[in-house]
């Protein structure tokens, strides 16, 4: 087993993270990993927001607004808190394209790749990270107050920080539980 199999065969999110978070260096080299996921015909399909900071309260901010007049006050804290939960939080933002062989779908699942990779680099950094989407990922007055276009949409908050705690293992399923032959062998 390479040592990318192991490393795969041993991610996990981690919900308790702290500072620091990655430095400079170490995200522009997860982004050039992200920009290595499969991309049919070059379209670049994706986008990212780093957020830290200041950022993070006022994306506490953002998420706060959402809340009908009528919420109740500890609904509108914890959406005003959500962002805190790490020291670094990156938007990312599916893109797509106009291309007449290059469906959007097909291109929705290049930005959930570079995602994926982005992921993995952190935590092969030594970074945790938590792939977060929930209600804030869809809802319109978010992705304005975070500049989307109207073709464009978030396909996650990747929480990043130093893992504050170390978690259970979390149960995985056996392959043959989610994997079958086709076409199905006849008895």
């Amino acid at each position: 087993m390479t040592s990318v199999t192991e490393f795969l065969l041993n991610r996990s999110s981690e919900p308790r993270l702290t500072a620091p978070a990655p430095d400079r260096s170490t995200l522009d080299r997860a982004f050039a990993c992200a920009a290595r996921a499969p991309d049919h015909a070059l379209l670049r399909p994706w986008r990212y927001l780093v957020i830290e900071g200041e950022g993070l309260e006022r994306l506490g901010d953002l998420f706060a607004s959402t809340c009908p007049n009528n919420a109740d006050e500890h609904d509108i804290e914890k959406l005003r808190r959500a962002p805190q939960r790490a020291p670094m939080i990156i938007v990312g933002i599916a893109s797509p394209r106009e291309h007449p062989k290059v469906p959007e779908v097909e291109q929705l699942l290049s930005a959930g790749a570079g995602m994926s990779f982005l992921e993995l680099a952190l935590q092969e950094a030594g970074f945790g990270v938590m792939w977060r989407t929930g209600t804030m990922a869809y809802h319109p007055a978010v992705r304005e107050g975070l500049g989307l276009s109207e073709q464009e949409s978030i396909i996650g908050f990747l929480y990043t920080g130093t893992v504050a705690m170390e978690k259970p293992k979390v149960p995985r399923p056996e392959v043959a539980e989610f994997v079958s032959d086709w076409p199905p062998e006849r008895g």
